[in-house]
């Protein structure tokens, strides 16, 4: 289980790193009206795809098993859980399944889009919204520590 943790938690700073990488290619192709090229764009969007998938299904495990997870809310209820724990509980899962939804709403309409400066922006906006709800709600206090 500590194996499955340690793994989230490394593979986090990957995704976040691909993810802002994404988010700053997509917006200037967006806003520079660059031609989306399929060698450098598609794979950074679709690398930041796959290893977010990879990290919530990660992440999917380690709160079904471990004791900060499904765990303390059945044992202590909503109400027994305090700032911290309610935040690995339920307020960093949720966000980031929200976040994932998001990133995957941006990856599939971008493959709709004929025009290079829609695929870009549909990018740049649903990855970055993405972004800001796995930033918003990572544990930094356990980061750092």
């Amino acid at each position: 289980m500590e194996i499955l943790q340690n793994v989230h938690s490394y593979l986090a700073y990957v995704v976040l790193a691909i993810l802002i990488l994404a988010v700053f290619n997509a917006l200037s192709g967006w806003l520079g009206k660059k031609e989306f090229s399929m060698e450098k764009d598609l794979r950074v969007s679709l690398f930041a795809l796959i290893l977010s998938h990879i990290q919530l299904l990660l992440g999917l495990i380690v709160y079904f098993v471990s004791d900060n997870g499904l765990k303390a809310i059945q044992t202590l209820g909503m109400g027994g859980l305090n700032a911290a724990a309610r935040l690995l509980a339920l307020e960093h899962p949720l966000m980031n399944v929200i976040a994932i939804i998001l990133i995957t709403m941006g990856w599939s309409r971008h493959k709709k889009k004929a025009d290079d400066t829609a695929k870009f922006k549909s990018i740049a906006i649903f990855y970055g919204l993405g972004l800001v709800f796995i930033l918003s709600r990572i544990p930094w206090g356990q980061w750092f520590n």
